[in-house]
């Protein structure tokens, strides 16, 4: 940690049966778990964890923190020395990860390329600089306290997903800056490249999944666009629903966009 600082570490066990929460209070007697009811999803987890933490009232920052990423030596401390980049009041600053083979960039900050769909890209971190952003994963995102004084912690409104995309969005709409933090800060393997069911998935099933929170949480992302984006939901609840109906329309869809869109590249690249 930069000198100054100290850090307090919470995990959050949502009644996981390896016995992760044993193993941690044995190994590491300082860590403070909180233990879940086992349906929490990651938003719910999160949120429970985060309003545990706030009891004390005495921290600077929050720093967000998956399980499954990787932590590069000293990314801490260079996250938090990231933030005094900023002379802003109100700030939440998202860590960019690697995929393994740290050739991808799997998590980190989204730039909106369209205000209307709400379709965005990847930032490269600059080596130096904070980059301005809209959209951040929470795999490794700091907020300080004057970020929760002013739009509070993640919404209630998410179970599982979306709940970082939301959160960002909504601090940048209420004065908030998001930022992308200099360089990397760790490895984390993209799971979420599984975004639809096999093909010949049974009808009911495929009803489940687009409701399911770890599926495609069809109400949540709807009230997601419709707060976010509003033009794009009728496209969106269309999308949804062909997708869910009509797998192989959709993907055939998908296919022919995708083979335009590199014809357009190819094009643009000569």
């Amino acid at each position: 940690m930069p000198d100054g600082y100290t850090m307090d570490i919470y995990l959050l066990d949502d009644n996981s049966p390896d016995g992760t929460a044993a193993y941690v209070q044995s190994h590491f007697p300082t860590v403070k778990v909180e233990n879940g009811s086992g349906s929490l999803f990651w938003a719910g987890g999160m949120r429970t964890l985060w309003k545990r933490v706030m009891e004390k009232d005495e921290y600077d920052f929050y720093l967000l923190l998956n399980d499954d990423v990787v932590l590069k030596e000293g990314a801490i401390k260079n996250l938090v020395s990231a933030h005094a980049l900023s002379n802003h009041d109100g700030n939440i600053i998202m860590g960019t990860v690697l995929d393994s083979s740290a050739q991808y960039i799997t998590y980190g900050g989204w730039k909106l390329t369209n205000k209307i769909t709400g379709n965005a890209v990847f930032l490269r971190p600059d080596n130096e600089k904070l980059l301005a952003c809209e959209i951040g994963n929470a795999n490794i995102m700091l907020v300080d306290k004057a970020t929760v004084k002013k739009i509070g912690i993640l919404s209630e409104h998410y179970t599982h997903g979306i709940a970082d995309y939301d959160y960002t969005l909504t601090g940048v709409k209420n004065g908030v800056k998001a930022w992308v933090a200099p360089g990397y800060y760790g490895n984390c393997d993209n799971d979420h490249m599984m975004t639809w069911l096999p093909h010949g998935t049974p009808l009911k099933k495929r009803v489940e999944y687009l409701y399911s929170p770890k599926g495609l949480g069809y109400k949540q992302f709807l009230r997601y666009t419709w707060k976010h984006f509003p033009l794009s939901l009728p496209v969106i609840f269309v999308k949804l629903w062909v997708k869910t109906l009509f797998p192989v329309l959709y993907d055939k869809y998908k296919k022919d966009k995708l083979y335009t869109e590199k014809q357009m590249l190819n094009i643009k690249g000569t």
